[in-house]
């Protein structure tokens, strides 16, 4: 008997599916993943290779985990997990990298209030490769939370899990990422 196509089996069967050893179930599951787990790889991570590096431990870490996921949290969020505690095996903790507390005022007049609409400034960003430079920029915890939530979707609380914080906590965060991304962008247009 052939397995359903890949459409079929839910991300859950296909990790059930691999805690039994069925092989090709879980490569199923890791082409569905692998290019989101390597981007978020490389916000956390100095280097592509180190990406890589982290990319195939999380993935055998995931197979030999397959069998004792609870399905607490979604398959997705479970490998998003993993992603991260490779990450910070590699290096210090995200969290504790400091995070300039820039006032809201600053950040926002920084950001162009008053200037250029948002939508000016994006439909520049655009044409240029302006959002690819101020993201690099970026400390690596601003990069995170805004791949997690503005890139990959993740709502707000499995992105507040993923960052190990409080729901509160990761909307402020995020707000200040975006102002400061929005800086980095302005200050790049406007030159």
């Amino acid at each position: 008997m052939s397995s359903p196509p890949d459409t079929v089996l839910s991300d859950a069967e296909l990790l059930r599916r691999g805690a039994e050893g069925d092989g090709e179930a879980f490569q199923l599951f890791v082409a569905r993943h692998r290019a989101a787990i390597y981007r978020y790889l490389c916000v956390l991570t100095p280097t592509a290779a180190d990406a890589e590096d982290l990319l195939q431990e999380t993935f055998l870490a995931a197979w030999r985990g397959a069998a004792a996921f609870r399905g607490e949290a979604s398959p997705k969020t479970w490998l998003y997990t993993i992603a991260r505690n490779a990450a910070y095996h590699l290096h210090e903790k995200l969290e504790r990298l400091p995070v300039a507390e820039t006032p809201l005022e600053e950040l926002g007049l920084a950001a162009g209030w008053g200037g250029p609409t948002p939508e000016q400034i994006a439909a520049r960003a655009e044409q240029t490769t302006a959002v690819a430079d101020a993201m690099a920029r970026m400390a690596p915890a601003d990069r995170a939370i805004l791949l997690l939530r503005d890139v990959e979707g993740l709502d707000g609380e499995a992105t507040a899990r993923m960052l190990r914080l409080t729901l509160p906590a990761m909307k402020t965060r995020l707000h200040r990422a975006r102002l400061r991304l929005m800086a980095a962008l302005t200050q790049e247009i406007c030159r």
